[in-house]
C-alpha cells in the first residue's frame, strides 16, 4: 500500500522549491478537464502550459504511444527509427522547409538554433559575426543561451554572466530594430505570437522590415512557435499569419503529445551548417515521443482543429468583449485562435487563485494578464463555463469580494 502523501507539505520535504504549485495532485483527465484525487473536476484552460493539444485521453494518442512502447522505447541517434522519418517529413511537409533536428524541450531546441546560427556565420567567412538579438518582454527558455535571450530580471537574477554577444530589440519598434542589427548580426530570435509576454503579436510591418534587414545584413530569422506552434492560433505555425520566412523554426510544447519532444526545422539556406558531431542529444527524437507526435499532428488534421481554435478563439473575443463592456477591470483582451490574454487593473493571480475556487484553471502572465490556454478540443460549452467564471471574479471583486 501506498502511504506517501501526495500534498503540498511532501512537496516541502521531497523537492527544490522552484515551483509555485496549485494545490491539487491530479490523478486523471478527460478531454478539457482534469480530475483530482478527490475526484473533484477542473475545467482546464492551460492545457498543461500550452502541451495537452488534444485534451486528455485522446484514444488515437494513448494507442500511437502504446504501440511503439511495445516495439522500442529508446535505441539513441546512432540507429534509423521510422517514428523520427515519418515525423520529420511531415514537419518538413508543413513548413516548406528542408531539414530537421530533434531535441527534448523548447528551451534545448532554442539552444541549438542559437549554436546553428553562431556556425552559419563562421561557415560563411566572419568570426565576428556572432551577435545574436531577441524582441523585448520575449520568453525563450531557462537555459543560459535561452536565458540570456530572454533577459528578464526575475529569470535571470543570480546567474550572471550571461551569454555575451547577445542584445535586445524593443517590441514591434522598426526604427529600433533598424538602428540595431548590422554586419555583426547573426539571427535575430522573434515569437510572433509572445505568450510568457502577455499575448502580444509582432506586426506584419516589423516582420516585413525584419525580412528587408536580412537580405542587406546576412542574418538568420528564427521563429519561437514553442508556444504559438502546432495550430494554437488557427494556423500550424502562427508566423504564417504574418507572412514571415524564417531560416529556422523552433517548436515543442505540443509536438510530443504530451512526452519530451521538441524540433528545430531549417530551410534551404542553413540545411549544411549541422556537421558529424557539431551536435547532438542522447534523447532527442525518441521513438515513442515521435510516434506520439505524428499522432498528434494527425488528430489534428483530421478533426480540423485549427479551424476550431479559429471559430472558438472567436467566440472567446465575443464574449470577453461583453464582459469587458460590464467590467471595467478588464482594459484589454488580445486573442489568436486560442491563444488569449486578457489585461486587468492589478495583479492577475487574484482572479487565478479564485477561479480556481470555481473549479476553473487559468493561469497569470506579466504581472497583469490572465493567460488562457485550452486544449484546442475545447467545446463553446466548456468556453461558456469558463466565461460565466470570469464574470462571476469580476462581479465579486466589485463588490469588495
Amino acid at each position: 500500500m501506498n502511504t506517501l502523501a501526495v500534498t503540498r507539505e511532501t512537496e516541502e520535504q521531497l523537492f527544490f522549491h522552484n515551483y509555485s504549485r496549485l494545490p491539487i495532485a491530479v490523478t486523471y483527465g478527460e478531454g478539457s478537464w482534469l480530475v483530482g484525487d478527490d475526484g473533484t473536476r477542473y475545467l482546464d484552460m492551460i492545457a498543461g502550459i500550452g502541451v495537452n493539444a488534444l485534451g486528455y485521453g485522446d484514444t488515437r494518442l494513448e494507442k500511437a504511444i502504446a504501440e511503439q512502447a511495445g516495439k522500442l522505447i529508446h535505441a539513441s541517434n546512432l540507429f534509423l527509427m521510422r517514428p523520427q522519418f515519418e515525423l520529420a517529413a511531415k514537419l518538413i511537409e508543413l513548413s516548406g522547409l528542408s531539414k530537421v533536428f530533434f531535441a527534448n524541450s523548447g528551451t534545448e531546441a532554442v539552444e541549438a538554433a542559437i549554436k546553428m546560427a553562431r556556425k552559419w556565420a563562421v561557415d560563411h567567412g566572419d568570426q565576428g559575426k556572432n551577435e545574436v538579438l531577441s524582441l523585448s518582454n520575449c520568453f525563450h527558455g531557462r537555459t543560459y543561451g535561452a536565458m540570456s535571450l530572454t533577459a528578464k530580471q526575475q529569470y535571470v537574477e543570480g546567474f550572471h554572466p550571461l551569454l555575451p554577444a547577445l542584445g535586445m530589440v524593443d517590441f514591434n519598434d522598426v526604427r529600433d530594430l533598424e538602428q540595431k542589427v548590422s554586419d555583426r548580426t547573426a539571427a535575430v530570435f522573434i515569437e510572433a505570437v509572445q505568450g510568457e509576454g502577455g499575448i502580444h503579436r509582432v506586426s506584419k510591418e516589423f516582420c516585413h522590415r525584419l525580412m528587408e534587414l536580412r537580405e542587406k545584413h546576412g542574418f538568420l530569422i528564427v521563429a519561437d512557435e514553442i508556444q504559438a506552434g502546432c495550430g494554437r492560433t488557427g494556423t500550424f505555425f502562427s508566423y504564417e499569419q504574418l507572412e514571415l520566412e524564417p531560416d529556422l523554426v523552433c517548436l515543442a510544447k505540443p509536438l510530443g503529445g504530451g512526452l519530451p519532444l521538441s524540433a528545430v526545422i531549417g530551410s534551404e539556406k542553413v540545411q549544411g551548417v549541422l556537421t558529424y558531431g557539431s551536435h547532438g542529444t542522447t534523447f532527442g527524437g525518441n521513438p515513442v515521443a515521435c510516434a506520439a507526435g505524428l499522432a498528434m499532428i494527425r488528430a489534428i488534421e483530421e478533426d480540423r482543429l485549427m479551424e476550431r481554435a479559429r471559430e472558438t478563439g472567436e467566440f472567446f473575443q465575443e464574449e470577453l468583449s461583453k464582459l469587458r463592456e460590464r467590467h471595467a477591470a478588464i482594459t484589454d483582451i488580445r486573442q489568436y485562435g486560442l491563444m488569449i490574454g486578457i489585461t486587468v487593473e492589478g495583479e492577475a493571480r487574484h482572479y487565478v487563485e479564485r477561479a480556481l475556487r470555481h473549479r476553473v484553471i487559468m493561469n497569470a502572465t506579466s504581472r497583469n494578464v490572465i493567460r488562457l490556454l485550452p486544449p484546442l478540443v475545447i467545446t463553446k460549452e466548456e468556453a461558456q463555463r469558463c466565461i460565466g467564471v470570469l464574470d462571476e471574479l469580476f462581479t465579486e471583486q466589485e463588490n469588495g469580494g
